[in-house]
């Protein structure tokens, strides 16, 4: 007995700091990836034709470039933008330096769900915001923004999601956390226990990620 619980503790404190890793990945390139994901979708919507700000030109470089930007893999991505890592934090190796490539494979993924959540509002409720004078300041982000609410609270939920699935392939290349945890020691060592360990902990954090997200989506659901 004392021997299966020796097992559980060093299965736990090889564990606990991937998971901390992953965690830190996650909650920082979520964060970027929101900020320049947000700014990308609004201006997306608002400048397509017929809308609050149309910018026919602007629209369709700024189509272009989340398209190309989504369609690279994100192992080759990672890669690609090694230059960009090492010129911003200093090294291509570890959770830190795994959170540039995360933030920027993130963001276009980020503009279009939040360029999908804001189309879903219906232009009745933007019309009868225009009719009472608002700016377009005031139409995205007490407008537009506000309705859509569950729906950007759903799309960010699978954003986070995907970032996780991202990190754990990071730990191909040495990104670190529980990605880098299994295919160093599942893969490389052999061991095939910690291999299905480090799996479960992914399955435990995307279900508490879903979680959260449905709970807050249905409490911003007022319909």
């Amino acid at each position: 007995m004392s021997g299966f619980i020796n097992y559980i503790v060093k299965m736990l404190q090889l564990l606990y700091p991937s998971l901390l890793e992953t965690l830190y990945m996650v909650f920082f390139s979520t964060i970027l990836s929101l900020i320049m994901g947000l700014v990308l979708g609004i201006i997306l919507v608002v400048t397509e034709k017929g809308h609050i700000w149309e910018k026919a030109r602007l629209n369709k470089v700024l189509n272009r470039i989340v398209n190309i930007t989504r369609s690279i893999p994100f192992i080759i991505l990672m890669i690609a933008i090694f230059p960009i890592s090492r010129l911003i934090v200093g090294t291509i190796i570890g959770s830190t330096a795994t959170i540039v490539p995360l933030s920027i494979a993130a963001a276009p993924f980020v503009a279009r769900v939040i360029e999908s959540s804001l189309k879903e509002v219906n232009w009745g409720v933007i019309e009868a915001a225009l009719s009472v004078g608002a700016t377009t300041p005031q139409i995205i982000f007490k407008v537009m923004m506000p309705e859509a609410l569950p729906s950007l609270i759903l799309g960010l939920t699978i954003t986070i999601i995907n970032i996780v699935g991202y990190s754990a392939m990071a730990g191909a290349i040495g990104g670190g956390g529980i990605g880098d945890l299994a295919i160093r020691f599942g893969f490389h060592r052999h061991q095939i226990d910690v291999l299905y360990a480090s799996i479960i902990v992914l399955i435990i954090l995307v279900e508490i990620i879903q979680y959260i997200g449905y709970f807050f989506a249905r409490k911003a659901n007022k319909r």
